[in-house]
């Protein structure tokens, strides 16, 4: 799966540098809305072919919450752990952080303190999206089901779900699923709330 994501993402590199006509430029947007409004059909008939994920899930209770903190609290503080060594100060490493691979959001939010963060975060969390791409895979075969969904953060609702789905079962994309969805609810609360740490 590591190989074709790989393969297909430079496909569209070739693809988009020699040979993507200018007239379908402006309609890329549609297109990417439709091409995830696929893949996330397909997951959720994957999931409802397993009636029982519901079942599982109610029985799990709050605990599912504990994927989406954990996964915060250590974006957060990896964050500002690499920030140490760029000597970037703690509030805006960890809103960075808090980002949660949504760089559109977190790039916008924080361009309004500086263009260099804004830039910061965007290529922060669009190579976080990239390596989930990548890992989610070799992790889900050699670390764990759940520890698969920590590297797609916020993405685990849309971009990362079918990979997430792929490789590990239904009721684990429910999970991811569960995990985005509160992760990108977090991110327009805690990247300004971290961010207002810098003066205290």
């Amino acid at each position: 799966m590591t190989f074709k994501i790989l393969a297909a993402v430079i496909l569209g590199i070739i693809t988009g540098y020699f040979y993507f006509p200018s007239f379908m430029v402006q309609h890329i947007g549609l297109l990417i809305d439709v091409g995830l409004c696929l893949l996330l059909l397909f997951v959720g008939i994957d999931i409802g072919m397993q009636g029982n994920i519901l079942t599982k899930i109610k029985k799990m209770g709050f605990k599912v919450l504990l994927v989406p903190l954990m996964v915060a609290i250590g974006s957060i503080a990896g964050a500002i752990t690499a920030g140490i060594f760029i000597n970037l100060p703690f509030n805006e490493a960890g809103a960075i952080g808090a980002g949660f691979g949504w760089y559109s959001l977190s790039a916008i939010e924080l361009s309004k303190h500086s263009a260099q963060l804004g830039t910061l975060a965007f290529i922060t969390n669009v190579i976080r999206e990239i390596i989930a791409l990548i890992t989610i895979p070799l992790i889900a075969k050699y670390v764990g089901n759940y520890e698969a969904i920590a590297p797609a953060g916020a993405t685990a609702m849309d971009t990362t779900l079918p990979i997430i789905s792929k490789s590990t079962d239904g009721s684990i994309a429910m999970v991811s699923f569960i995990t985005g969805v509160v992760l990108s609810s977090m991110v327009p609360i805690l990247v300004p709330l971290i961010m207002s740490l810098g003066g205290i």
